[in-house]
């Protein structure tokens, strides 16, 4: 997996975001997409984003998901069997983007429990 890093002289610069783009119903979220990604979703039906458990993708504490809805569908984000989802969502376990255009950010805070921040329904 090759990181997008623009470097100047003796200076390290944030490195760009990748665009992983989604177009169907259901996506699981990668190891990949937990460096510098964001991941669009478009489809014009809901769509269900899962995070998979740290024994099948190991994705170190701090890592952070990012996804946005850019079709008409909304994305609801829900935790495979032993995942833990937090948030301020009305359905708190799993959260949904509000709108077209909504962002959610998810961090795990500590092996298989994450938090999801952002626009959410």
């Amino acid at each position: 997996m090759a990181l997008n890093v623009i470097q100047t002289n003796a200076y390290e610069i944030t490195p760009v975001l990748t665009i992983n783009a989604q177009t169907g119903t259901t996506y699981t979220f990668a190891l990949s997409d937990s460096v510098n990604t964001l991941v669009t979703a478009s489809n014009a039906s809901a769509i269900a984003v899962t995070i998979p458990t740290n024994s099948t993708v190991p994705m170190p504490v701090g890592s952070v998901l990012n996804i946005v809805q850019t079709g008409a569908g909304q994305i609801t984000v829900s935790g495979a069997a032993g995942v833990t989802v937090t948030s301020t969502g009305a359905t708190a376990a799993t959260p949904k983007t509000r709108a077209q255009y909504g962002v959610l950010s998810l961090i795990e805070t500590s092996e298989n429990n994450w938090l999801a921040l952002g626009d959410i329904a």
